[in-house]
């Protein structure tokens, strides 16, 4: 196993997640999952709207927090952070993508992906070229001054993806990042969020109703009535390709090198 492989991003231990409802009093969504997401692993969570899928993201993000259990990241514990030093654990390791884009429809595709490191107070003469670099591996580069509201929803996923990787994030979590586009906009989508973080080392774990996105990832999990009910021992088929085909070019880039 490559040292990329042998720390541990993400760790649920004995995690469960309850919200107080009106009706019934108290609604279960998670129970007593464990599991470890080793770093550089991409993962892919599956299962029926309502099974979980989006509140293990949530909790892994420290978004929310769980009711018995504990999430760590990259070996800290989130419970023994207060809610300001979550967020600045978030903002400093984990880049979310969401359904919705979430994009600032009055500012351009430049100043959407550069919005975190503005929040970070980050200059723009030291981040500007990597939101450029970023801009130029998704097929944009060309796009930068334009506003977002002029781009299709391909396009605007492909800006969310880059605004996600600026910061570098160790941790990438994805909730259903195809599910507003068509299947071919969603493929492409798919392939260049799975290539940029394989390209930087980022663990991704990654949310969607689609089988055939899912099988891209290292391993494929299946959330049943709160809990993991089948995970793949080894990657699927597609990833193991995908991920045999890039070190194969990355050989080949080194031979001509030499």
């Amino acid at each position: 196993m490559s040292s990329q492989h042998s720390q541990t991003a993400l760790a649920f231990d004995h995690v469960s997640k309850a919200y107080e409802t009106a009706e019934s009093g108290q609604r279960s969504v998670l129970e007593d999952l464990s599991f470890d997401v080793p770093q550089g692993r991409t993962v892919a969570v599956v299962g029926r709207s309502g099974s979980g899928k989006s509140t293990l993201l949530n909790l892994a993000a420290g978004i929310d927090v769980p009711s018995e259990g504990e999430v760590s990241l990259f070996g800290l514990a989130l419970s023994s952070l207060g809610d300001e030093a979550r967020t600045l654990q978030r903002r400093n390791n984990v880049g979310l993508i969401f359904q919705f884009f979430h994009l600032l429809q009055h500012l351009t595709v430049r100043d959407n992906v550069s919005l975190p490191a503005m929040i970070s107070g980050e200059r723009s003469k030291d981040f500007g070229p990597r939101v450029d670099d970023l801009l130029s591996r998704v097929g944009l580069g060309d796009r930068g001054d334009d506003r977002v509201q002029k781009l299709s929803g391909g396009e605007m996923q492909r800006v969310a993806i880059c605004r996600a990787l600026l910061m570098h994030p160790k941790l990438l979590l994805a909730d259903e990042p195809t599910g507003n586009l068509d299947d071919e906009n969603g493929g492409l989508v798919m392939e260049l969020m799975l290539s940029l973080a394989r390209e930087e080392g980022m663990t991704l774990v990654y949310v969607t109703h689609s089988r055939e996105f899912a099988e891209l990832a290292d391993d494929v999990w299946e959330i049943h009535g709160g809990r993991i009910g089948a995970q793949s021992a080894e990657r699927g088929a597609q990833g193991e390709r995908a991920a045999e085909a890039q070190g194969a070019g990355e050989q080949g880039e080194e031979a001509e090198g030499v």
